[in-house]
């Protein structure tokens, strides 16, 4: 199990005005280590205190406008970073919140193509409902703070799998009645697919102690 290492005990949120200098600034590196920062501070805040009432806002983020706060900062760091690994578990929540009954049916579709334990590893209670793929987003993101970050990264590479099967069954479903919603769900299953493979790559970085 990686130990965390880093010596922050709380996150360091900056005030927007310092956050544009270092995003200006001509410092290399700045932002992304300021992103490296700010979500190894949070990790161990969370860990540090491990009250479900703190955990439980943190989750939220990801379902409310509060994701914003950290997008600017972690969406353009690598699945090599904490910060990137976090950001793509907060993305898939966040898409669950846009629309919760498109990923159920897309997590269906893929469920009924999988031949692998794939759903198995991702953990969805059936029958899967909107519901269910909003707790199931929720209980991965809490196992990230709460338990063990390798895991909750496999989780949701399987997750992710899953999504990338039902999202190619429904373009070839569309395929002949609308070219362009087929070309659109292709792009998604990559992109899911995309996204699993980067999870792994972060679950085994956590592993290895290399995760930055």
């Amino acid at each position: 199990m990686n130990t965390l290492s880093r010596e922050h005990m709380r996150p360091v949120l900056q005030p927007s005005t310092r956050f544009d200098w270092l995003v200006g600034s001509d410092e290399p590196g700045a932002a992304s280590r300021l992103a490296q920062e700010t979500s190894w501070a949070l990790l161990d805040r969370v860990r540090g205190v491990a009250d479900p009432e703190i955990v439980d806002r943190v989750v939220s983020l990801a379902a409310g406008e509060g994701i914003d706060d950290i997008a600017e900062l972690w969406s353009t760091e690598g699945e090599h970073s904490l910060a990137g690994v976090l950001w793509r578990l907060y993305l898939l929540r966040r898409a669950v919140a846009a629309d919760d009954a498109g990923a159920a049916d897309l997590f269906r579709r893929g469920l009924a193509a999988a031949v692998t334990i794939d759903p198995v590893v991702a953990g969805v209670a059936e029958p899967v409902t909107p519901e269910s793929i909003a707790t199931l987003c929720d209980t991965i993101l809490r196992g990230a703070f709460l338990g063990e970050l390798d895991i909750a990264l496999e989780r949701a590479a399987s997750y992710c799998r899953v999504m990338a099967l039902g999202s190619a069954d429904l373009a070839d479903a569309r395929d002949a009645h609308d070219e362009a919603h087929a070309a659109h769900l292709t792009s998604r299953a990559l992109r899911y697919s995309t996204m699993a493979h980067e999870l792994h790559g972060g679950a085994r970085r956590w592993r290895d102690g290399t995760l930055s």
